[in-house]
């Protein structure tokens, strides 16, 4: 008997605009976190599904949505960090890939403009589940250094040279121009 091999996805759904239904605006909140915010309560693994599906179709034609369907599940979905992994077969992995990479916009429900993100392709879902992981941790840290404004400190000491936020210029009043 064959096993069947597979390709899980893991994907990253970035929102570049604000969202319409915000209830506000902080602008505290560094952009990487802003790009990075929650999905809908509504981005569920049936609806990513359907989505897959619908591009492969339109990219592809029957015979992409065929070929796709029989082996296409998500795996994990989560609507808090915007993340899936979603598992195709090997031979047709690179069909999932380009209907994702041309969603430009979430289907109806949703509706929202969006960027999705392949972040890599593996072999196994527990490598893929362990790249997940890291990039939440990454972009943890990343907001969380962005927020104790160590950038904007460490760029007022590259500009000014003492951090103290006054401009030290020294003007000698003896000079001339020729």
């Amino acid at each position: 008997m064959v096993r069947i091999k597979h390709r899980y996805l893991l994907m990253n759904v970035l929102y570049p605009q604000d969202a319409p239904n915000a209830k506000h605006n902080d602008e505290n909140v560094p952009w990487s976190v802003k790009f990075r915010r929650p999905s809908s309560d509504r981005f569920e693994a049936g609806f990513i599904v359907r989505m897959v599906r619908n591009g492969v179709a339109e990219l592809f034609g029957d015979y992409g949505a065929g070929m796709v369907s029989g082996s296409l599940k998500v795996v994990y979905c989560s609507s808090a960090t915007s993340t899936a992994i979603i598992r195709v077969a090997r031979a047709h992995y690179s069909l999932v890939w380009a209907a994702l990479s041309f969603v430009t916009k979430l289907p109806k429900p949703i509706d929202q403009h969006c960027v999705i993100q392949v972040v890599r392709v593996s072999g196994t879902i527990k490598k893929a589940e362990q790249e997940a992981i890291r990039r939440a941790r990454l972009i943890i840290l990343r907001a969380s250094k962005a927020t104790a404004h160590d950038d904007l400190d460490m760029l007022d000491n590259i500009i000014d040279g003492d951090g103290d936020g006054d401009e030290d210029v020294d003007v000698d009043e003896n000079d001339e121009i020729d």
